[in-house]
């Protein structure tokens, strides 16, 4: 799935615009560019897998409530920095639906393991051939 194929519902969303930090100037001062995105996780109507692996990948972002905290200053306009929030959830959601692949443990085969044995049996020959001088 690709970020852009997202669909979010509008009423899982609320935003606040808070004072930012940044470029911007005397800008930054007077006007509340930055864009705080809650999202309900339980509204975004997610597999119990996909949902699970959404937690895990926004970590400390999850609040005990079940929301999703995306805060978004890069830019100096409002909406950029929404734009830039709304981005950065759907990229969180479509990796959230990626399933990794299961691994298949393997084991080396009879001439892998008899080939590593024969080299650990000539380093041995080298090493024993380092033994002590003796001056007879």
């Amino acid at each position: 799935m690709r970020p852009e194929d997202v669909d979010v519902p509008e009423e899982a969303l609320s935003e606040t615009f808070l004072a930012a930090t940044g470029p911007g100037g005397q800008n930054v001062n007077k006007v509340a560019t930055a864009v705080q995105l809650r999202v309900d996780l339980f509204r975004l109507g997610l597999h119990p897998d996909a949902y699970e692996r959404l937690k895990s990948i926004a970590g400390s972002r999850v609040t005990g409530a079940g929301e999703l905290l995306i805060t978004a200053r890069r830019f100096r306009t409002q909406e950029a920095n929404r734009a830039d929030a709304r981005r950065r959830l759907a990229e969180m959601i479509a990796a959230a639906h990626i399933v990794q692949a299961k691994r298949k443990p393997t084991r080396p085969s009879r001439a892998a393991k008899a080939q590593r044995v024969e080299k650990k049996r000539q380093r041995s020959a080298v090493k024993q051939a380092r033994g002590k001088v003796t001056f007879d």
